[in-house]
Parts: structure tokens; C-alpha cells; sequence
């Protein structure tokens, strides 16, 4: 270990060089290398730990460059893994940095959550977090968990020194429709900064045992009024007897949904005319739009229904892949015998957006 690297931290009495030899001995998952993931990895990375895992498995938009400051202009429409350890590498060349091509997903999260010690959930969906919840909770691994919206954050810590869990704050996951999603609503770049270094933060007081974390606490900001405020929430005892993941955390579990890869669409869409249902806003329609697509906000939808042909295969597409998903929940219980195809990554995916 390099001394001289870290003496701005070890030279603190409350931090020391016996905290240091911690990190440097800690394996740190983070799940996500979007908003939330480059402070978080970035300053874990800094700070000395010793082996760092990221997965992710979405590449780089024009959309992102305003929040994920760790990309630039040159990247987009590259993977995102990729792009980031290599900037990783050059900051701190004695971290072990291990990449993941792929999100979290049923089939690999025990697996990979095992070899850690304590993961950072910088994902940006409901359905990771309560994956990387049950995960952690089976194989009793702590998780820092950060989430946005707007212009506002919230940052906790699960499953620590048998604390409550993910599931005793939000016992159950929310239906499609009650879910904001950034794509829509937005979130201010500084506000993914504050948070992401506060969970990196959380991590660090995990590993080490200074300070106090924020285990049984969920702490709230409010970014356009600068305020910060605690609430505390209790354990509940089943939440953590959790022995087996389920099948799929899904919004749509419950219905069969056919998908697509958007790149895969753009092939389909060069040789055959189909219908294509675009849920995006009038806003994000009028930025950028695929030809040939019927364009129906999904805040619409419901009164809109008459203008879609059910007799036909229905390709839903949105920015990310998440509004479509919504829209054909809702569309499968008016219209349970037609075929939706949701496009899976939205437009967000598609090279020839990434090529704009």
C-alpha cells in the first residue's frame, strides 16, 4: 500500500491507518455505472479499496452527459463498463477493478453478490433494488442504497449488523403505473453527485466502523431547498428470512410479455412495415423519433386506445424500455389476445440515436 497516497485520511485520529488497511481489504460491488455509480465508484476507487466490481450492461447517451460526468462526447453509444475502467484504471492503478457486461438479473445475482462484501445499489429501477435487497438479504451482505428524483434524493442502509431491510421500508414493489420515471421527470446533473458520494460515504463508515451509519434511517434531501431530514423506520423481523429469490421481479411478472432488442427492431423495421407505438412525451417525440410510429404519450394512453389496431402484433417502444413496459401491462388487461412486443432499452439503444 502506498502511505503517502492516503495520508490526507489516515492522518485523522478518528480514521487512522487501521481503517485504511480495511478498504484495502473490502470488495465493493457497485450496481450501476450510471448517475448514482460514477461519484460512488469514483471516490471509492480514490479512497483506497481494494477490489471494486461494477455491472452494468447500457452504454452511453447523449441524455446522460449532463448528470454522468465521468463520459464525454467520444463515448456515446459505447458501453459504459468499458468506457469507466479505463478512467478508474489511470486513477488509481492498485485497485482491483472488476467489470460486469451485463445488469443484475436473477439468474446472476447470488452468484456475483457473494464474492462481496458489501454492495452499493446505484441502480436506477424498482425491480433491482428489491433484487439486490433479496440477494443480500440470503446470502447477509450489507447494501447502501441511493435513489433520485428531480431534484431530490434519499440514501439508507440495509441489512447491516442485522438491521431491517430494503423490505421494511418498502414492503412491496409498486405497480407499473405508480413509478416516476427520470426519462419523464427529469433529475438536476448535481443532485445524482450529492447522492452517489453520500452513499460512497455510507460504504466506507460500513466497512471500517467509524462513525454512525444510516442503517434503520432513511435520510431525505431536498436539493432546491438544501435540507436534509432523518426518519427512522424499524425492523420487521420476516423481512429478513428471506431464503430464495423469486422468479422474476418484473413490474409485468404476472403477464406474459414478448421483447425485443432495439437493435434488433431497427433491423426488423428496415425490411418490414409493423406497428410501432411510441409512449414517449411530445417533447422526446419531437427530439428525435423512429419513422412510421403511431405516438401516444403514455399519460394519454387510456383515452387513445381506438387509435391502435389489436388485431395486429404491437410494438411499444419508450426512451428507456421502462414507460413501454407500463403500457403494455395496461394495454394486456384491455386486450388480452393481442401480442405486445416490448422494445427492451427504448431508444436509448438504438444506433442510429446514438449516431445523432
Amino acid at each position: 500500500m502506498n502511505f503517502e497516497r492516503y495520508s490526507r485520511q489516515t492522518q485523522l485520529k478518528e480514521f487512522g491507518l487501521d481503517a485504511q488497511k480495511k478498504l484495502l481489504k473490502a470488495k465493493v460491488l457497485v450496481v450501476g455505472a450510471g448517475g448514482l455509480g460514477v461519484p460512488v465508484l469514483t471516490y471509492l476507487n480514490a479512497m483506497g479499496i481494494g477490489t471494486l466490481g461494477v455491472i452494468d450492461d447500457d452504454v452511453v447517451s447523449i441524455t446522460n452527459l449532463h448528470r454522468q460526468v465521468a463520459y464525454d462526447e467520444s463515448e456515446i453509444g459505447k458501453p459504459k463498463v468499458s468506457s469507466f475502467i479505463k478512467k478508474l484504471q489511470l486513477q488509481n492503478s492498485e485497485t482491483i477493478l472488476i467489470p460486469y457486461h451485463s445488469f443484475l438479473t436473477v439468474e446472476n445475482a447470488l452468484e456475483i453478490i457473494n464474492t462481496y462484501d458489501v454492495v452499493v445499489d446505484a441502480s436506477d429501477n424498482f425491480a433491482t433494488r428489491y433484487l439486490v435487497n433479496d440477494a443480500c438479504v440470503i446470502l447477509n451482505k450489507p447494501f447502501v442504497y441511493g435513489a433520485l428524483h428531480s431534484f431530490d434524493g434519499q440514501v439508507s442502509v440495509f441489512n447491516f449488523e442485522n438491521g431491517p431491510t430494503y423490505r421494511c421500508l418498502f414492503p412491496t414493489m409498486p405497480n407499473a403505473n405508480e413509478v416516476p420515471n427520470c426519462d419523464e421527470n427529469g433529475v438536476l446533473g448535481v443532485i445524482p453527485g450529492i447522492i452517489g458520494n453520500l452513499q460512497a460515504l455510507e460504504a466506507v463508515k460500513v466497512i471500517t466502523g467509524i462513525g454512525s451509519t444510516l442503517s434503520g434511517k432513511l435520510l431525505l434531501f431536498d436539493g432546491l431547498n438544501q435540507n436534509y431530514q432523518k426518519i427512522n423506520f424499524s425492523k420487521v423481523v420476516e423481512n429478513g428470512e428471506i431464503k430464495n429469490l423469486r422468479k422474476s421481479y418484473d413490474f409485468s411478472c404476472d403477464i406474459s410479455i414478448s421483447s425485443i432488442e432495439a437493435i434488433d427492431l431497427e433491423v426488423l423495421i428496415s425490411h418490414e412495415k409493423i406497428q410501432l407505438l411510441d409512449v414517449r412525451t411530445n417533447e422526446e417525440y419531437t427530439k428525435f423519433h423512429l419513422k412510421n410510429t403511431i405516438h401516444i404519450p403514455i399519460s394519454e394512453l387510456e383515452n387513445r386506445t381506438s387509435e391502435l389496431n389489436f388485431l395486429e402484433d404491437l410494438y411499444v417502444v419508450c426512451q428507456s424500455g421502462i414507460r413501454s413496459q407500463k403500457a403494455i401491462t395496461f394495454l394486456k388487461e384491455k386486450q388480452p389476445n393481442t401480442n405486445f412486443i416490448n422494445v427492451t432499452g427504448g431508444i436509448n439503444k438504438m444506433n442510429v440515436y446514438a449516431a445523432k
